[in-house]
């Protein structure tokens, strides 16, 4: 049996496990990171249609990644949010020059292109990085010194820490026999890219109607110098299929209706994909010598944009606290270190957890007490400089107290 001895094995490698990955690569720490699917087939059209809200924190994960430059030809800046309440005059409207201190709020970037510049990343960082796909796990183990997997091939991986980064149906956190609350909103948000006759600015639009969030993404430019933007519709459960598979006339003709005239003509250039949306908690984040992070742990609504923001947070939080302990001799498996890890990153991902559903449920109702409290929330926080200032940060993902890589842009 052929055995590979790591500091770190990372089972699970999509866009939070590839970035931790080479922000530990880039540090020097051994890695080896596994998924069961080949990196072509992530690269697919019809693989993920997705886009991705990049924030400015998770930028600094990035650059500490050694990607971002890669990465920023294929991003769109967002410099202006917009925040509107289904036909009331009332919005919110935040400017990267006044509400950010100059910084862009985040840039958006097609998923598959996200993944080609990571999958590139740890090829450049091989000397540290070992990227093995296709390869998955037959079983797990620990102990007191190590844990690991078995590969379906018969590879035995031994690491210091095993991090489960495999994604919201985790075979780690079920080894690990750690319960998960999940529910579902009963909401499905229907994704595509689309091309609009007038330059959208780099402002970002949401907005919110009675079955849910229409967001409206800044996206680069096509090769013919058309203006595109990424739109997250998001329709009840039942009715997603039928607004999928609606002629594209139609189905252009209902984005038109949802977009109104400021973009100008609009059409859509992608597939239009379906992802039903829910929320599911780890009830613990840790295991003997192993961690989760990302969908493994938690999952939200995606209201505000923070999902993979909320795991670059524990990209953050995880490559500081190996990178700190190797540097001092201490165990990157510990006990007192997974602790520390599950503690910092509860709260927040509680907290985010929290915001996000209520504010997915003060938004999406039609009742008309609710949206006199809504309009007058907006218009509060509007007029608040203090207030607006407050919620910019967290957009950028700078609220509370930052991580080194947050802060410096490396761990």
């Amino acid at each position: 049996m052929k055995t590979i001895k790591t500091d770190v094995l990372i089972v699970g490698g999509g866009l939070a496990g590839l970035s931790l990955a080479g922000v530990l690569g880039e540090a020097g720490v051994n890695v080896v990171c596994i998924d069961r699917e080949k990196p072509v087939t992530h690269l697919q059209d019809n693989y993920d249609g997705r886009t991705t809200a990049v924030s400015f924190a998770s930028h600094r994960v990035l650059q500490a990644a050694g990607v971002w430059k890669k990465m920023l030809p294929d991003c769109a800046p967002i410099l202006d949010i917009r925040v509107a309440d289904g036909a009331s005059p009332l919005f919110l409207h935040f400017s990267a020059e006044n509400d950010g201190a100059g910084e862009p709020f985040g840039w958006i970037i097609e998923n598959r292109l996200m993944r080609k510049a990571l999958f590139e990343n740890v090829q450049r960082l091989k000397k540290h990085v070992t990227h093995l796909a296709p390869a998955e796990a037959a079983s797990f183990f620990n102990s007191d010194s190590e844990a690991g997997v078995v590969l379906k091939d018969g590879t035995k991986i031994t690491a210091s820490l095993l991090i489960g980064a495999d994604g919201r149906n985790s075979a780690t956190r079920a080894w690990l026999g750690v319960e998960a609350k999940s529910w579902s909103y009963k909401q499905t948000a229907i994704i595509c890219n689309v091309l609009h006759e007038k330059d959208h600015e780099s402002v970002a639009v949401e907005h919110f109607l009675p079955a849910g969030p229409f967001a409206i993404l800044p996206m680069t430019d096509d090769a013919e110098g058309n203006h595109r933007s990424s739109v997250v519709w998001t329709v009840h459960g039942g009715d997603a299929q039928q607004t999928v598979n609606l002629p594209a006339k139609e189905f252009d003709a209902e984005l038109q209706k949802l977009f109104g005239p400021h973009l100008g003509r609009v059409r859509h250039v992608s597939k239009p994909m379906s992802y039903p949306l829910g929320l599911l908690h780890a009830k613990s984040y840790v295991g003997k010598r192993t961690a989760l992070m990302a969908e493994a742990a938690h999952v939200i609504h995606p209201i505000a944009g923070q999902g993979l923001n909320l795991s670059m947070r524990d990209v953050a939080v995880l490559s500081e606290m190996i990178v700190e302990r190797l540097r001092l001799g201490l165990d990157i498996g510990s006990a007192t270190a997974l602790r520390d890890y599950e503690r910092q990153r509860r709260h927040d991902t509680l907290m985010m957890a929290g915001f996000t559903d209520i504010l997915n449920r003060l938004f999406s109702n039609k009742l008309k007490s609710v949206a006199i409290t809504r309009d007058l929330g907006l218009g509060i926080v509007e007029k608040i400089p203090f207030l607006k200032g407050f919620f910019a940060r967290q957009a950028m993902g700078l609220g509370g107290k930052s991580p080194k890589i947050v802060r410096k842009g490396h761990v």
